[in-house]
């Protein structure tokens, strides 16, 4: 495994992490769950990411409980705040109540007596950044937090509240956490060059392309009967893939994987790792096979040559636009 500094901080996570979106605390048995945890630690994976969210709080659990047999100070856990824990009305968002309370939540759940990396899961147009930003420094002075963070905020809102913060002498936002794969670039135009102007790391989600990058789906064929895609509960997120022409470019792109030696998932991985202003990747896993697969993208060093041939392949489906 590789590591790389989180931002301008001093935190170093590994450059491939290990997320619970979707999997951990419902699609996948517990036992399984940790199974792939374990497998991750064992490879060097010291980033885990969760939330609040993720099932109700049952991702946290699961997560905190299989970290618990190793050293605290050996991993990094991320969780994060913003949906709906409730049907009351400061059971969300981001105010100081819903913050405060949730990160003690957060811990209860986890099993932790502090949170690595606490994030907001969403910019919450409601709440004046000012009342946000106070309550995550007020956190992170009472030690239940060690870092902030962001996940999903446009680039004038991370400037805002970069700024807000430096204005009042505050402890600086240290993360993104975008949506970023081949066919979802949005973060290239202006939230990336922000970001690496203002010190923060990204750590993307969906690198994988909810599993399109993997090359299980084939253009005019049916989904597999046992991929997420088939399962009502879960294929919102993936159906926008789901087009003949990115379809036909994966196919594209697998070829170069097989030129290569390698898989199309660690070509996916290796291509968002170009970029150093992308300190890690995170995968989902329901086996731990597919992290063992996953985590030797580390090792692979795309040449101008094969970056060039990958552009051109993409060149095909510019125009994607998820539908969200």
């Amino acid at each position: 495994m590789k590591y790389r500094r989180l931002g301008n901080s001093g935190l170093k996570i590994s450059e491939i992490g290990l997320g619970s979106w979707l999997t951990y605390g419902k699609a996948v048995e517990d036992n399984t769950a940790h199974n792939c945890i374990h497998k991750a630690y064992e490879l060097g994976i010291n980033f885990f990411d969760t939330a609040n969210a993720y099932e109700g709080g049952k991702a946290e659990e699961v997560l905190g409980e299989a970290l618990k047999v190793y050293p605290r100070s050996s991993y990094v856990v991320a969780t994060k705040l913003f949906f709906p824990m409730g049907d009351k009305p400061n059971e969300r968002g981001l105010s100081r109540k819903h913050i405060l309370e949730q990160c003690d939540a957060s811990l209860k759940r986890l099993g932790l007596d502090y949170i690595d990396l606490y994030q907001c899961h969403r910019f919450d147009p409601e709440v004046p950044v000012e009342e946000t930003i106070y309550a995550l420094d007020d956190l992170i002075r009472q030690g239940k937090i060690l870092y902030a963070g962001v996940s999903e905020w446009s680039a004038a809102q991370i400037e805002n509240a970069v700024g807000m913060g430096k204005a009042n002498h505050l402890r600086p936002i240290i993360s993104n956490q975008p949506i970023y794969n081949m066919f979802e670039r949005y973060i290239e135009k202006e939230v990336l060059p922000v970001c690496t102007e203002k010190g923060i790391g990204q750590i993307v989600f969906s690198p994988l392309a909810q599993g399109v990058l993997t090359g299980k789906y084939k253009p005019n064929t049916e989904k597999p009967t046992d991929s997420r895609a088939a399962n009502d509960s879960t294929n919102w997120v993936i159906n926008s893939y789901l087009r003949n022409d990115v379809l036909e470019c994966v196919q594209q792109l697998n070829g170069v994987a097989e030129d290569l030696g390698v898989t199309l998932s660690q070509l996916a991985l290796a291509w968002i790792l170009r970029h150093p202003s992308i300190s890690s990747a995170i995968i989902g896993a329901s086996r731990p096979q597919q992290v063992e697969e996953n985590v030797k993208a580390v090792d692979l060093v795309l040449t101008q040559d094969i970056l060039n041939e990958i552009e051109k392949i993409l060149e095909k489906v510019k125009d994607f636009v998820p539908l969200r």
